[in-house]
């Protein structure tokens, strides 16, 4: 007997684990460097669809951290979203630099805020950013 092109004669298991490696290698070799390149515009499309990009995963945890990874310094390696622990100085395309704490609860959707002091004390706040406008960030000491 012939087999179909939809026939395959491996086990079921072995299709499955190849499948599963497959779609893994897809994920960090194809989308992720996507969502780290991506202007913000297309991120927004890609989140309007991202259970059927990606799977049943939070966009805040991957799409957007993603994005965020194209500035290592805003990101932890192993948590999701922006890193609020270290102080950022982010400069802008237009040629404005801003320091502060990353606001993660308020920096949502490729868009980031920073919080500091001003040097009587008082709190500031700067943005909303879009991951378009910054060009780079770096940690900064108080």
């Amino acid at each position: 007997m012939n087999e179909t092109p939809n026939q395959i004669s491996e086990a079921p298991s072995q299709n499955f684990e190849r499948l599963a490696t497959a779609r893994r290698q897809w994920i960090e070799t194809v989308l992720r460097p996507w969502c780290c390149a991506a202007a913000l515009q297309e991120l927004r499309k890609a989140e309007q669809e991202w259970t059927d990009i990606a799977g049943r995963v939070d966009p805040a945890a991957t799409l957007w951290t993603w994005a965020w990874e194209r500035f290592p310094d805003l990101v932890h390696p192993e948590l999701p979203g922006v890193n609020e622990t270290h102080r950022i100085t982010i400069s802008l395309a237009e040629g404005a630099e801003y320091t502060g704490y990353p606001d993660g609860r308020r920096s949502a959707r490729g868009t980031l805020i920073l919080l500091d002091t001003d040097a009587c004390g008082q709190s500031q706040t700067h943005g909303p950013f879009s991951i378009d406008q910054i060009l780079s960030a770096r940690t900064t000491t108080p």
